[in-house]
């Protein structure tokens, strides 16, 4: 890359002909935050505390405190945060290198699927099949499974029933072939999770945590407007907080596109 590149890519933004998506959820003390059963540490919920509001607390500035769990609203998943990819020396969100953080995206529409079926798992027969009309998935590129899952409101959005939640993701062999045979960068969903609401079950459990993560893949969850992004031509930016042996972090994830 030149700077002449770098100065049209500027420039063309500016203009509009390359756009900015938000691809991010607002962070409140209203964000759902995924259950574990009982017996396990739950993550709390986004908490916000008035430091100071041009008072005499600090009579010239306003600024808060917050606290919330790594993996709450839109949040990178860092390799380190599953067991099978702990042993990663750049598995962590102050060690993951930073060209990591930029890379291109395919999106695979599955909206009607997981309309119809909120169990919808993904298959490589279905990315095979997009493939074949959009181009193969690079190595080193985004995979994101468009649901349409975060226009649901936010009381439908975790869909817990008495046997646990109901969200689409991917199946078992779909994640042995985006980490094995297309070498992906990292996977992203807009559920609250990257993997299936019933993955607990499957064989192996949360396969996209288990196999991506043990891949020292990434994760990227609580995804929204995905709709605004083409099948391919998309870049992500998806930088975490720079968390010294961090899991992962909410974050705000932009893609820029024409």
């Amino acid at each position: 890359m030149t700077n002449t590149t770098l100065t049209q890519l500027v420039s063309e933004m500016a203009q509009g002909s390359i756009r900015v998506v938000d691809l991010t959820v607002p962070l409140s003390e209203d964000t759902p935050v995924i259950g574990l059963p009982e017996e396990f540490a739950q993550s709390p919920a986004f908490k916000m505390e008035q430091i100071s509001q041009f008072d005499d607390k600090g009579p010239a500035w306003y600024w808060n405190s917050f606290s919330c769990g790594e993996h709450t609203g839109t949040h990178f998943d860092a390799p380190g945060h599953w067991i099978t990819g702990k042993g990663y020396a750049d598995g962590c969100t102050d060690t993951i290198p930073p060209e990591k953080l930029v890379a291109p995206a395919n999106v695979v529409d599955v909206s009607a699927e997981a309309a119809e079926n909120p169990d919808y798992l993904l298959t490589s027969a279905k990315l095979k099949e997009w493939e074949a009309e959009h181009g193969r998935i690079e190595p080193g590129t985004w995979l994101l499974m468009r649901t349409d899952w975060s226009k649901r409101s936010p009381e439908d959005f975790l869909n817990y029933a008495e046997d646990g939640p109901h969200t689409p993701g991917p199946s078992v062999e779909c994640m042995e072939f985006l980490a094995n045979e297309r070498d992906i960068l990292g996977f992203g969903v807009e559920t609250v999770g990257t993997d299936a609401g019933q993955a607990f079950a499957f064989d192996p459990a949360f396969p996209a945590h288990q196999l991506m993560h043990g891949n020292n893949k990434l994760g990227l969850a609580s995804l929204t407007n995905l709709d605004k992004l083409p099948p391919k031509g998309a870049v992500i930016v998806a930088a975490p907080l720079k968390i010294v042996n961090g899991s992962g972090s909410p974050l705000r994830v932009i893609a820029l596109t024409s």
